[in-house]
């Protein structure tokens, strides 16, 4: 039994190694040659934060260490001045170059839910820097200015899988311990402690606006619309195609509100945050649709003269809000870096929307043309065969 104890020993000490950790990093040292003054094994994707802060000096040097996704991946670890979460991070990214395979950090200023291109961050960067350790963990390090009196700080990390020939980062995956790789970076208390998990707070809130936006202006009203063109052409469909009609637009308005609602609020609650396009495309379609409710109450009879222009009016305007809708659903799903598998859900869904639309449309028309011919033969025929 000692003897298999013996030759166990060598196996256990290289996996702790290679499993990294305070404990196995505590000879880590800052540029400087003095050690770290904190360190923390991050809650998620088995990385780990050191790091020294001069109150005085109002800097922070730090170093961080976690094993990319998979070989030739990358790491990224980084500051939230403006909440938590990755969109408005400043972040340091490690990634090998595809022609030397050498080690090299780039600053990313990160608007939204997209990386973007490397660039300045709100916290000055100085000797930054990254190697990959025989454990194939990544350390980077360097130094920011956060100022004087920082006291707790909103922090992300994150580790890819592949890197483009033109060093462009792959996206990361989008399982839980990504989503959830955020925690607070307490300097006075040198602790860290886990932040919004992804379950609550603004990342369960921005799930609940995509989630309404999607259901209300990119389906319920495209179905609406569907139900008010093609079905009142039945003369037996009358008037069961308004109600239809009339039932899916109202729910899909009050949906919708819900869902203009919580992005309202999610604008107000991510300061500095901003997505310019996306906001004001959903502020129109949000008027247009107000519109369209109140233009009810100003519907001219059949037979008045000035029902079609009303006609015209309510056309053109509501085909306008499921255009601007559907396409502010993408914009949104790309800001929100959603998976790849709901995108193609949703894909799915607008896709059968409007097979049934070309479909629908050929049948009226055949429907339509076959009632004239009956007409002028003195027949009648009102479309339910």
């Amino acid at each position: 039994m000692a003897m298999l104890v013996l030759a166990l020993l060598p196996l256990l000490a290289t996996s702790a190694s290679a499993a990294g950790g305070c404990a196995a990093e505590a000879s880590l040292s800052s540029p400087n040659g003095n050690a770290y003054a904190a360190c923390s094994d991050l809650p998620r994707l088995g990385a780990t934060v050191h790091w020294t802060y001069d109150g005085a000096a109002g800097s922070l040097s730090v170093a961080f260490v976690a094993a990319p996704a998979a070989p030739g991946g990358w790491v990224a670890w980084g500051l939230n001045p403006f909440g938590e979460g990755m969109a408005g991070a400043q972040a340091l990214l490690a990634a090998p170059s595809s022609s030397s395979g050498a080690w090299a950090v780039r600053t990313y200023n990160i608007s939204g839910y997209a990386l973007g291109a490397p660039g300045p961050i709100a916290f000055p960067a100085t000797g930054l820097a990254a190697e990959l350790g025989a454990d194939g963990r990544v350390r980077v390090s360097g130094t920011l200015s956060v100022g004087q009196g920082a006291a707790v700080l909103n922090q992300v990390w994150q580790v890819g899988s592949a890197v483009s020939g033109d060093g462009i980062p792959a996206p990361h995956a989008m399982g839980g311990d990504n989503l959830a790789a955020k925690a607070k970076l307490d300097l006075v208390r040198q602790t860290t402690s886990s932040s919004d998990s992804g379950g609550s707070g603004l990342a369960r809130e921005r799930n609940i606006h995509g989630i309404l936006n999607a259901v209300s202006w990119g389906l319920l009203l495209p179905m609406g619309a569907i139900f008010a063109r093609y079905l009142k052409t039945f003369r037996s469909a009358d008037p069961a195609w308004f109600y239809l009609h009339v039932t899916c637009q109202i729910i899909g308005y009050g949906v919708g509100v819900a869902g203009w609602a919580t992005g309202i609020n999610l604008g107000n609650a991510s300061n500095g945050v901003t997505y310019g396009l996306h906001r004001s495309i959903g502020i129109a379609a949000f008027a247009l649709a107000t519109l369209q409710v109140f233009a009810l109450f100003l519907r001219p009879r059949k037979d008045h003269k000035c029902r079609v222009y009303w006609n015209a009016y309510h056309h053109a305007v509501g085909y306008a809000v499921i255009i601007l809708g559907i396409f502010n659903v993408f914009k949104g799903m790309a800001i929100l870096g959603v998976e790849q598998r709901w995108r193609t859900a949703y894909v799915a869904a607008v896709w059968v929307l409007g097979a049934v639309a070309v479909t629908l449309e050929a049948v009226t028309w055949s429907v339509v043309i076959r009632r004239r011919e009956a007409e002028q033969h003195g027949k009648t025929f009102d479309g339910a065969a």
